[in-house]
């Protein structure tokens, strides 16, 4: 069956998989292929961390219905044109050839299927189920909870392959903090009434972690003092990481990131040091900012050029070559990209090594999906850091990242319960998703004036446990942490910073 699965797959796929695995599957994915090809199932839910191959296994089962006349074309649904144009980039390479540009009409006899959108398919629905009716399809669903984003997305999903032959479902992040249903994914009901998606196969962070398939993340966090004019003309200093209201921390974080201030400079010069660092042992090592707004993106470019002496690639999402940005940064080995959530999700730049988190978005699934673009190794022992502000949601998530989560479908309220904490952060997904790089917080901004602001270095997170003391940037003891090399084992990053911790 591994033989046939795999029959014509190029030596050199995947590509990027780690230490001499390229012709073979990991062990994840051909533990998923023979699940499947065990229970045959008409739909199959895999859920596997960002950076460890879901598409491959994808596209190696995909060739083995084909191969054995289960289903006679393929359908991939992306979140994105960018990712759109990436499957099928890979599709191709084993042999798998699907348009990326299909929009109507009969598909030419050279290919085996198309590459579309949520939304494109939310346009069309009845074109894409014709489509199905008319021959065995197998329909590939990336990132299966975008199909819960707006109700006529799912539903015109559900209208759309209701009558394909096969379905795979993928996804790499925690599901959704709202109670939206998935298509095409099964809830189970627990002991405590509550229902949660069913995944069939799972692969999470912490057993490709093990694996060596992903790199440790070492998150580097900073705090400083923060000082601001309310709506009332009342100046207000406070620390980031102190305890305040909610609204008293998204201005100290919002000052934090303001361009014009103190903090912002000192991370992005601490975050550079750490890339040269990191390029010692990956020459090719690149760092990602991940930007609020264009204005911002454009301010923190400006920012690198001054520190590094060098262009940053700006991305920004309604600029019609965003995607072919994308692709020659993948390519080449400059230091630094700033985009606009362009890059939170999917979207493949193996050499990404070093991050900043530049923006207020709080959820946990999109702290997930960035963090997913550093993850994905080539090579054992690649590390990935990322610089992050000091604040309470954003620790939580990164102390959590092995901690694996179900969509949970129903929410029942307890008297006296708190609301649901991710609640708002999700309207903030929502919202952020929704426009087209504006800033979602504008009234807020308005309330506010963000007038000065410094960096102090916090700590460093790392396997659920945390190191460091408050250190000025540029001290000795900044340099402790931002000179931990950049190729070391996931154990050995826990002894070497266990080690100075107790110096």
């Amino acid at each position: 069956m591994t033989t046939t699965a795999s029959h014509h797959l190029s030596p050199a796929f995947p590509g990027r998989a780690p230490w001499g695995t390229a012709s073979k599957l990991r062990a994840w994915q051909q533990g998923a292929l023979d699940k499947y090809i065990q229970t045959q199932p008409r739909d199959f839910l895999a859920v596997a961390t960002p950076g460890a191959g879901k598409t491959t296994f994808a596209l190696t089962l995909a060739s083995w219905l084909l191969h054995h006349h289960v289903v006679q074309q393929v359908t991939v649904v992306a979140p994105t044109e960018h990712l759109k144009k990436q499957w099928a980039e890979a599709a191709a390479r084993i042999g798998i050839r699907l348009d990326p540009e299909y929009s109507a009409g009969p598909l030419s006899k050279d290919y085996h299927g198309v590459a579309v959108t949520y939304a494109g398919v939310g346009v069309r629905p009845m074109l894409h189920r014709n489509r199905c009716e008319q021959r065995k399809t197998l329909v590939i669903l990336d990132e299966i909870h975008h199909a819960g984003d707006s109700k006529s997305w799912g539903e015109a999903c559900l209208e759309a392959f209701d009558p394909a032959t096969r379905r795979l479902a993928l996804t790499g992040t925690p599901f959704r903090s709202d109670t939206n249903p998935i298509p095409f994914v099964t809830y189970e009901e627990g002991n405590d009434g509550i229902r949660r998606s069913s995944a069939d196969y799972t692969y999470g962070y912490g057993n490709a972690l093990g694996d060596g398939v992903v790199r440790p993340v070492i998150f580097l966090s900073y705090s400083g003092n923060m000082r601001w004019r309310t709506k009332a003309g009342d100046e207000i200093e406070a620390r980031l990481g102190e305890p305040m209201t909610k609204d008293a921390i998204s201005q100290a974080w919002r000052t934090a990131l303001d361009p014009r201030g103190d903090w912002m400079p000192n991370v992005l010069r601490a975050a550079d040091q750490r890339l040269t660092e990191v390029r010692k042992g990956i020459p090719d090592a690149g760092g990602l900012v991940i930007a609020a707004d264009q204005d911002a993106a454009r301010a923190y470019a400006k920012l690198i050029r001054e520190i590094t002496g060098t262009k940053a690639t700006l991305v920004l999402s309604d600029d019609a070559g965003a995607s072919k940005n994308i692709d020659t940064f993948s390519g080449n080995d400059e230091r630094w990209m700033v985009a606009v959530r362009m890059v939170s999700e999917g979207v493949d730049v193996p050499r990404l090594a070093v991050g900043v988190y530049a923006t207020t978005i709080s959820t946990p699934l999109f702290f997930a999906q960035a963090v997913g673009r550093f993850v994905r190794s080539r090579r054992r022992g690649e590390t990935a850091s990322v610089f992050l502000p000091t604040i309470p949601y954003l620790l939580g998530f990164a102390n959590e990242m092995e901690v694996e989560r179900d969509h949970v479908l129903d929410r029942p309220k307890k008297a006296g319960e708190d609301e649901d904490p991710y609640a708002e952060s999700e309207k903030e997904m929502e919202e952020a998703n929704r426009q087209e790089d504006e800033d979602t917080g504008e009234d807020e901004q308005m309330s506010f004036e963000a007038l000065e602001s410094d960096a102090v270095f916090d700590r460093v997170l790392y396997d659920g446990a945390e190191f460091g003391m408050q250190a000025h940037p540029g001290s000795e003891e900044e340099q402790d942490y931002l000179g931990i090399p950049g190729l070391l084992e996931p154990d050995q990053v826990q002894l070497l910073l266990q080690k100075r911790q107790s110096r």
